[in-house]
């Protein structure tokens, strides 16, 4: 029997005690990022990430021919517990006509949002108890005195929709939706199929419908991006379809390999694609990575590679879409768990333990655990200072050259060791790691103004 390259989250054993506790802030500043990166609460956002991408990797079948899972895959079985999850967020929707956008002026941050997302509050408990197993819910702790399972998946529930004080949304309310399924995953509620067959489900039945939520609770309520790098990020508020969508077109792979690092599968769009409109506009519908871009061309004008760099960078990379998927989970690790502002908000109960977990060695100091002050101070305009990923672009620059890939210099955490594929040991540094291929000169002026979502009036 063919052993899986990719550890499984572990699920809870029944019949051994637990006790679930209320999820609290535990990071309160930049030193607490390295306690994170060393924690159980980590390793098992990282399994699960990791396990949901694995299984969007092209399938080599025993017959010689590879199967393919793009949205709307006729080759996914959706399960009971996934229709639930899509139920709920069918719910979710529909409160949207509930609290309609206020008309009065405002550039971003439409004051509705705040209706819709107490409603969404008010209402968590029975939304939860409508769409998820009664078991599930009420999963009791050993102990009376600590609450039932429901405790802490509301937490996180209630923390992937944006934040209604600061009128936004960003990639930690994404990390909360991606923790939300993970606990439900430990609680034993999804059905234990052959590895990949229910996280495909997962990430083509609840995530992709989950972030057409999100893009249309943006547009409606003008949401701000939350912890946003501005032009040096990868996209103002969603990281994980660029994770999968880049799996969707690596090479196929059989259960037993490594995920692979380079390559894509054949007939599929280069890279280059993303800065084309038809191409995205064609390869939106199939592609969570496309579709992810798909919304930048929706709510920004202006030249591609001026108001998305990154991803104009990105889309250089002439190895292929096997070696943008390693490094976009690199980038996950170092931008997104590795950063004061997105994580610092993020609970911690008994699913996600803030527990030091035995195998981790800890990460050395970096700039991505820096404080909140000196985070804000790093993405100021001030003289001498900038976000520490941010190559000059072509407009600041004043000449038309390529930004540097994200990547493109050792950087940050490393994913720990135990989440690593067995295997031959990879090098430490990405292949990826050197310059711009030549000829991946942005087009236009490099004089131009930065462009604005179109509701920037």
């Amino acid at each position: 029997m063919n052993t899986p390259a990719v550890r499984i989250l572990p699920t809870f054993n029944p019949s051994e005690g637990h006790n679930f506790i209320e999820p609290s802030k535990r990071i309160n500043e930049g030193e607490d990022v390295s306690e994170f990166l060393c924690s159980k609460a980590y390793v098992d956002i990282m399994t699960f990430l990791l396990q949901l991408n694995r299984s969007m990797i092209p399938s080599k079948l025993p017959d010689g021919r590879v199967q393919t899972y793009p949205l709307n895959s006729d080759a996914v079985e959706y399960s009971a517990p996934v229709r639930q999850l899509q139920q709920l967020l069918s719910k979710l929707e529909a409160i949207l006509s509930e609290a309609p956008p206020d008309t009065g002026p405002r550039r971003f941050g439409n004051i509705s949002f705040r209706k819709w997302y107490h409603i969404v509050e008010s209402r968590a408990s029975a939304l939860l108890e409508e769409c998820l197993s009664p078991e599930l819910l009420q999963t009791p702790s050993s102990d009376r005195n600590h609450p039932t399972a429901e405790a802490e998946l509301k937490a996180y529930f209630l923390g992937s929709w944006g934040s209604a004080q600061r009128l936004d949304y960003g990639t930690g309310h994404e990390l909360s939706f991606l923790a939300f399924l993970a606990g439900i995953w430990k609680l034993n509620g999804f059905p234990k199929n052959s590895p990949g067959v229910e996280e495909r489900a997962i990430v083509l039945g609840v995530i992709e419908p989950y972030l057409e939520l999100i893009r249309t609770i943006i547009k409606t309520y003008t949401l701000e991006p939350a912890g946003s790098h501005g032009v040096w990020g990868l996209d103002d508020h969603s990281f994980i379809p660029y994770i999968f969508g880049s799996a969707q077109l690596s090479p196929a792979i059989a259960e037993s390999d490594l995920t692979p690092e380079e390559g894509s599968l054949p007939e599929v769009p280069e890279p280059t694609g993303v800065a084309k409109a038809n191409i995205v506009d064609r390869e939106r519908k199939v592609n969570m990575y496309f579709s992810a871009v798909g919304f930048i061309y929706d709510v920004k004008r202006g030249p591609f590679w001026e108001h998305s760099p990154m991803l104009y960078d990105i889309s250089g990379i002439k190895t292929g879409w096997g070696k943008i998927n390693k490094g976009m989970i690199k980038m996950y690790n170092a931008e997104v768990l590795s950063k004061f502002p997105v994580v610092q908000h993020f609970p911690f109960g008994s699913l996600f333990s803030w527990d030091r977990d035995p195998n981790v060695i800890p990460p050395p100091p970096t700039l991505h655990t820096s404080s909140a002050s000196q985070a804000r101070s790093n993405n100021t305009t001030s003289s001498g200072t900038k976000a520490p990923w941010a190559t000059p672009s072509p407009a600041a620059q004043g000449g038309i050259t390529g930004t540097a890939a994200p990547w493109a210099a050792a950087r940050g955490p490393t994913i720990p060791e135990a989440l690593r594929e067995t295997g031959p040991t990879a090098p430490t540094r990405a292949p990826w790691a050197g310059p711009q291929p030549a000829g991946r000169q942005p087009p236009g002026n490099p004089g131009e103004l930065t462009t604005k979502p179109p509701w920037a009036k």
